[in-house]
């Protein structure tokens, strides 16, 4: 789910983003600066074998993303902790988009019975 909303917001790559289109010769984080548009992209994605919950992303960004970023109200002492506060709210969203969806099938909810006798139940 994760790599999926990070495709989505972030798009597939061909090619990593260090290497150069070779007909203007710069990357596509030069190119988007020089046009300024903001960019981001995720480099790379660890996962630990032993606990796959575990994991961290490497981002790259350029300056007029994070100048984005300010003027939405996200906050911090350097450009790292502002995108890092995005990041960790854009995976917050995730899970409590996950967790709604779940909670809005009936099948899922949690369901507390107690028998009231005289054939009488209270769900809650």
């Amino acid at each position: 789910m994760i790599k999926k909303l990070i495709k989505d917001l972030f798009g597939t790559k061909p090619e990593p983003a260090t290497l150069k289109d070779p007909k203007t010769k710069k990357t596509p984080k030069e190119l988007a600066t020089e046009r300024g548009e903001p960019w981001v992209e995720v480099l790379s994605m660890e996962i630990d074998k032993d606990n796959p919950g575990q994991g961290s992303f490497e981002l790259d960004w350029n300056d007029k993303f994070v100048a984005n970023l300010i003027r939405a109200g996200y906050q911090g002492k350097t450009d790292q902790d502002i995108v890092d506060n995005w990041f960790r709210s854009v995976c917050q969203n995730v899970v409590m988009e996950n967790y709604e969806q779940a909670m809005a099938d009936p099948s899922n909810r949690p369901n507390n019975r107690r028998d009231l006798g005289n054939g009488r139940t209270e769900i809650s």
